[in-house]
């Protein structure tokens, strides 16, 4: 826990630098609390790094395809000169990130997180698969992470302004 806060430290400093008065000052207590809730729910003090990176990464601003990348590049293993996602690791990514929604009381069983590895993985006969496989799958919204892109969307358009007047 203490290496995760002073990580968010470092992180929410550096962003108050870049965006002077957009970054509250308990960002880190906040982003902390949030950690714990989402992965520490038994009390252990004990938060994995990756699974707060995969939170930290799913609850950015930032675009999708960085965002399915960034995972990609969290959760995969190296493979000569590549890299590739395990279905192990596609299983640690999927649970995860199926704790955010769950905070809310909307998880899925551990049964959807099988049911979309083995999606993820059809037809594959390797054990693993390359990023652009992984992308390809990301990008057909499966249901397990169905919440991701809407999230995404829902905050996209927060930054709409239309110049219709309405009765």
């Amino acid at each position: 826990m203490q290496q995760i806060s002073r990580m968010l430290t470092k992180l929410f400093q550096r962003a108050r630098l870049e965006k002077p008065g957009q970054v509250d000052p308990r960002a880190t207590e906040f982003t902390l609390s949030l950690l714990v809730a989402l992965y520490d729910r038994s009390g252990t003090g004990y938060v994995k790094i990756r699974s707060a990176a995969a939170a930290l990464i799913a609850l950015s601003g930032d675009t999708l395809l960085a965002k399915y990348r960034a995972f990609f590049q969290l959760y995969a293993v190296p493979h000569g000169n590549t890299a590739l996602i395990t279905r192990s690791a596609l299983r640690s990514l999927l649970t995860d990130l199926n704790q955010i929604p769950a905070i809310v009381g909307e998880s899925c069983p551990l049964s959807c997180v099988e049911i979309a590895t083995h999606d993820c993985f059809h037809g594959v006969l390797k054990s693993a698969i390359v990023e652009e496989k992984f992308l390809s799958w990301l990008r057909s919204e499966p249901a397990v992470l169905l919440w991701l892109p809407t999230c995404y969307r829902l905050s996209a358009t927060e930054m709409v302004s239309h110049q219709a007047r309405c009765r």
